[in-house]
C-alpha cells in the first residue's frame, strides 16, 4: 500500500520512536496528524517536518489519550482538517518509578501508566474506529506499538506495570482484529526489542553507570530501526499483514539473553 496523500494519526509524536515514525512518513508524502501532551514540542516538531519534507502536511493536537473527551474532540478535529484517518499509529506510553518494586510504587504512578499505556490505546482506537474507519464501511489500518515483553517480562526490577501494560496491549491487538474480521481494516502489532532512546533511560532508570551497564557489549536499536519497520508494515498491500512483527538487535537473543561480546567480535578487523 501506496503511503503517499495517506492520513496518518500517530500518538506519542514528539520525540523518540514516535518522532523517528513522523519523520519516515512524512518522506513516503503522508498527511499526518501528530498528537502528544506539550504544545510546544508537538510545534517545533510540526514546523521541522514541513521544512524538511518539501509538500508535507504535519497537524498537530496537544491532549492526554488517557482522556477520552480530549481524545475525541482531537480525533474530530483531525478529520476536519486533514479528511478521513487511513492509518492509526499507537506509541504514546510511560514508565513511571523505575526501579522500584511493585509494592513500593506510588498507586499515582501506576494510575498513569495504566491510563496512558491501556486506556490511551483503547480510546484514541475507539475514537478514531468511529470517526473514520468503521462509516466507510470498515476501511483502514491500526498498527500498535507494543513490545517483546508483551510476550514474557524479563527479570528488570520495577517494571511489572510497564510489562502487563505490554501484555495487555498484546491481547487488545489480536482481539481487536479478529472483531474486525468483517472489514478492511487491518490490526497489526509492531513489538521493539532494545531501542536506546530517552523512554529507555527512563525505564531503567536515571542512573547512567545504570543504562550503560545494561547496554554493556552490544550494539541497541536507534528509533530508526523501528520507524522503518513501522514502515514496511504499512506498506504491504491490502491483502497482506505482517500481523505482528518482533524488531531486536541481533545481540538480543532472547527477551533476557543478550550477547555481551557482540561489539567485541564486531569491531575486530575494522580499527
Amino acid at each position: 500500500m501506496a503511503l503517499n496523500g495517506k492520513v496518518v494519526l500517530l500518538t506519542g509524536a514528539s520525540m523518540g520512536i514516535g518522532e523517528a515514525i513522523a519523520h519516515a512518513l512524512a518522506s513516503q508524502g503522508a498527511k499526518l496528524a501528530l498528537v502528544s501532551r506539550t504544545e510546544s514540542t508537538l510545534k517545533e516538531l510540526s514546523a521541522r517536518i514541513q521544512s524538511q519534507h518539501s509538500g508535507c502536511v504535519a497537524k498537530y493536537y496537544a491532549l492526554d489519550v488517557g482522556n477520552y473527551e480530549s481524545v475525541d474532540k482531537g480525533v474530530a478535529q483531525a478529520v476536519k482538517d486533514l479528511g478521513q484517518i487511513d492509518i492509526l499509529i499507537n506509541n504514546a506510553g510511560l514508565a513511571l518509578g523505575t526501579p522500584a518494586r511493585f509494592p513500593d510504587l506510588m498507586i499515582s504512578d501506576i494510575v498513569t501508566m495504566n491510563n496512558t499505556n491501556v486506556n490511551g490505546y483503547m480510546f484514541m482506537t475507539h475514537s478514531v474506529l468511529n470517526h473514520s474507519m468503521m462509516p466507510r464501511g470498515g476501511q483502514g489500518t491500526i498498527l500498535n506499538i507494543t513490545s517483546v515483553t508483551g510476550l514474557e517480562a524479563p527479570p528488570f526490577p520495577g517494571e511489572t506495570v510497564y510489562h502487563a501494560n505490554k501484555a495487555l496491549q498484546e491481547a487488545f491487538t489480536n482481539g481487536l482484529r479478529n472483531e474486525l474480521s468483517e472489514t478492511n481494516i487491518r490490526v497489526l502489532a509492531l513489538r521493539p526489542g532494545v531501542v536506546d532512546t530517552h523512554f529507555h533511560t527512563q525505564r531503567v532508570g536515571y542512573d547512567k553507570d545504570m543504562h550503560e551497564g545494561f547496554m554493556k557489549g552490544f550494539q541497541p536499536l536507534d528509533a530508526n530501526d523501528i520507524a522503518g519497520a513501522a514502515i514496511f508494515m504499512l506498506s504491504q498491500p491490502l491483502n497482506y499483514s505482517v500481523k505482528a512483527l518482533d524488531v531486536v538487535p541481533t545481540a538480543q537473543r532472547s527477551l533476557n539473553v543478550f550477547d555481551r561480546k557482540w561489539n567485541e567480535r564486531n569491531s575486530k578487523g575494522k580499527e
